[in-house]
């Protein structure tokens, strides 16, 4: 069966109390409604629908960036989740398969999830996504009769009857496209918001005969975040879940409290990741590679058997071949590093290439940047810079050439030469004691006119 998803993201989220749309706060390092996205994608939609309203040129950007083919459309009014879903309808017209009712705000439903309900379209023409609430609150009540669902009660409208069941709404609705449309133009606001409610197409599906039915999830799926401190717990809950899968698939955590991961950290077993480490997102490490105690990686690869850190810097760009070796207080930006060179010290490469063996020598600047372009810097295979070279990009270094420690190289190093770029040397003998000897009686006249 074809599927759609929508997903709604029109809410301003006053209770964040910030200027930036609700569904755009990142968890993970990317936005809440990216994660919705991302849950749904295990459906293989064929189309997807963001309907925004709040802030909607950032909310579009973000969706766009993430899925190029995400369609973006208003709801210019707030008038409940019915109303928002209506939106999606001239953009799903003629299509034949299933919707599925998202929520850009509730980051965590798990792909699995999201197939059960599917499995569960076999047998019912709606499937709504619930959960044993332990506290139910104000959530709304899924009335059943066996594995029927009847209706949907708003806690507001609930008799306490009602109000003591515990099997709660969690928003996500999936069915048939044109009937889920069909349902929602006889849904009306004649309640205690005066708003028009998703959930009310139970009730009326049921008294046109469809069948509907509840598939449960865990209580942690459904959360929503809607105010600052539900972020900062939901932030807690994605790396907490983070570092669990992590260890399930092999990978070694010497302190697992202390890392944390990015939306789409990808870390192979049998890595090593000691204590306070950032992953930003599009990091993958592969096995057997050791990323050392507080360094920070983004954007970047790291190959089996290479080694970062300890205070290592990993900028977008930076590809780390196979037994590379980045030491402490190194960073690499838009770079690539090849088979088993080592850079292990106090040193900057940006927009570089370095050969196989490579040896940097600490204190080693690529000077990549003129002020408004970048420029490479290209360095051979075996080759080996002295400590304090400062490599004035363009420029190339040969295979098996070396520079002198200390030199700013401003032009290409052939094959197998060694490249001095550095003033000569002149000792001035008696200078350094009668300056200091000048220096302290000025010094002593100063203090004593003062």
């Amino acid at each position: 069966m074809n599927t759609a998803l929508i997903i709604l993201g029109a809410g301003k989220g006053t209770r964040m109390k910030s200027d930036l749309p609700k569904v755009l706060h990142p968890i993970g390092g990317a936005p809440m409604i990216v994660h919705a996205m991302k849950a749904g994608a295990g459906l293989s939609p064929d189309q997807t629908i963001i309907v925004a309203g709040h802030g909607a040129d950032l909310v579009e950007a973000a969706a766009l960036d993430h899925d190029p083919d995400a369609q973006v459309v208003l709801q210019t009014e707030q008038l409940g989740t019915a109303h928002a879903v209506a939106q999606a309808k001239d953009a799903l017209a003629g299509f034949a398969g299933d919707a599925v009712v998202l929520y850009g705000d509730t980051p965590f439903i798990r792909p699995e999830t999201l197939t059960a309900m599917a499995e569960a379209r076999a047998n019912h023409d709606i499937i709504v996504l619930g959960f044993n609430a332990k506290d139910p609150g104000k959530y709304g009540r899924l009335i059943t009769q066996g594995d029927t669902l009847e209706r949907i009660v708003e806690f507001k409208d609930a008799s306490d009857e009602e109000r003591a069941v515990t099997l709660c709404n969690s928003g996500v609705i999936m069915s048939k496209s044109q009937t889920l449309f069909d349902l929602i133009e006889v849904v009306d606001n004649d309640n205690a918001s005066g708003e028009y409610y998703l959930t009310d197409i139970i009730a009326i599906g049921r008294d046109k005969g469809l069948s509907a039915t509840v598939v449960a999830c865990d209580e942690a799926e459904t959360l929503g975040v809607n105010a600052r401190a539900e972020l900062v717990s939901a932030e807690a809950d994605f790396q907490a879940r983070a570092r669990r899968d992590t260890l399930e698939d092999g990978v070694i955590l010497t302190a697992p409290d202390t890392v944390f991961f990015a939306h789409d950290t990808v870390i192979g077993r049998d890595a090593i990741v000691e204590q306070n480490v950032v992953f930003a997102n599009g990091v993958t490490v592969e096995s057997n590679a050791r990323i050392r105690a507080f360094s920070h990686l983004e954007g970047c690869h790291v190959s089996q058997g290479a080694t970062v850190g300890p205070y290592a810097r990993l900028r977008p760009g930076a590809e780390l071949q196979e037994d590379v070796h980045i030491g402490n207080f190194v960073e690499v930006k838009k770079s690539i590093i090849a088979t088993g060179a080592k850079v292990n010290h106090l040193t900057y490469i940006g927009d570089a290439d370095i050969g196989a063996r490579a040896n940097i020598g600490a204190g080693t600047i690529t000077c990549n940047y003129d002020g408004v372009f970048k420029h490479r810097t290209v360095i051979g295979e075996d080759a080996f810079i002295g400590s304090n070279t400062m490599l004035v990009a363009p420029v190339k270094i040969g295979d098996n050439a070396m520079t002198g420690s200390g030199s700013v190289v401003t032009k290409d190093v052939p094959d197998g030469a060694l490249g001095v770029g550095r003033a000569r040397q002149e000792n001035k003998i008696g200078f350094a004691v009668k300056m200091f000897e000048k220096l302290k009686n000025l010094k002593a006249k100063q203090e004593k006119g003062s």
